[in-house]
């Protein structure tokens, strides 16, 4: 019976830790902060992997090949005491279909990630309300933010209902004292971010996420001539934001740090493509200057 018992125990627990979303890695480098105590902060790194990896946060049940793999690297600055400035590194990836190539979806940093922390609290995240502690408000948000991108890329804006929880958590905590939340605090504030990626300005960018990869990506191992077309007439789409005032259009500078590499090897070989190559590096350098030397040896 005992035996019965512990199997049970452990399919139940192992169906409750497939149903999760995310493969995270945590990383806390703590390299810039002077004092002997480093314990706190591999609790700290343990606490948060813990709390985002076992934490159930949507309705869906996702599979072990499913999960979403991410990376959060906190960089300690300073420390007083329980208080802590850091600054925040998001990534993630999506799989492509048929090959074993994973598509950088996410690739920035958060430059206002301050905090407080004591050694083995509970973490605990309330959609509803502010923590006060800005930890879990800021992981959380980044959570559904990193849920939103994923299923904007496997459907057409399929990722507004994660966004707009986002929305929420920023709009709980404007009223609060730690900063990188308001829209005042610039065009990178997480307020800011979250409001732009919901409004009707950025559909063309939501649809040019799922266009890259559903049509362009995932058709790679089927035809790769035919998705790199594809690819290159969701890139030419992006002259919409050529056209109007989208210098401080954070979305946009967010979709080039993570897809810049990946563009550059799709247009550095292989199979030749129709891809109006003139065009499309007229709106990359248009967009993303800083990157031009990137866009000048695009080819078909």
């Amino acid at each position: 019976m005992n035996k019965m018992k512990l199997l049970f125990v452990s399919l139940i627990f192992s169906i409750s830790l497939s149903a999760q979303e995310f493969l995270a890695t945590v990383t806390v480098d703590y390299s810039q902060v002077q004092g002997s105590n480093v314990q706190v902060y591999q609790t700290l790194q343990k606490s948060l992997s813990d709390f985002i990896n076992t934490t159930k946060w949507t309705d869906n049940r996702y599979k072990i090949h499913e999960k979403i793999e991410c990376n959060f690297l906190i960089i300690i600055t300073s420390r007083n005491n329980n208080s802590y400035n850091a600054r925040l590194q998001i990534q993630s990836r999506r799989p492509v279909y048929n090959s074993t190539y994973f598509s950088p979806i996410l690739n920035f940093v958060d430059s206002k990630f301050d905090f407080e922390y004591t050694e083995y609290e509970e973490l605990i995240f309330n959609p509803r309300t502010f923590s006060n502690k800005n930890l879990t408000d800021v992981i959380a948000f980044y959570i559904y933010y990193i849920l939103g991108m994923d299923a904007d890329t496997f459907q057409l804006e399929g990722g507004t209902s994660y966004f707009k929880i986002s929305q929420q958590i920023a709009m709980n905590a404007t009223s609060s004292n730690f900063g990188g939340w308001n829209e005042i605090d610039g065009n990178r504030a997480r307020a800011s971010l979250i409001n732009n990626v919901l409004k009707t300005d950025n559909k063309t960018l939501r649809n040019i996420y799922y266009q890259y990869h559903r049509l362009g990506l995932d058709q790679m191992s089927d035809n790769e001539t035919r998705a790199k077309n594809a690819i290159g007439n969701t890139l030419e789409t992006l002259s919409f934001y050529a056209r109007g005032n989208y210098a401080l259009f954070y979305p946009l500078d967010i979709f080039f740090m993570a897809k810049k590499d990946e563009i550059s090897k799709i247009f550095g070989g292989g199979m030749m493509s129709n891809a109006n190559i003139a065009q499309i590096k007229e709106t990359l350098n248009a967009l993303s200057p800083t990157n031009s030397s990137t866009w000048n040896n695009l080819k078909r």
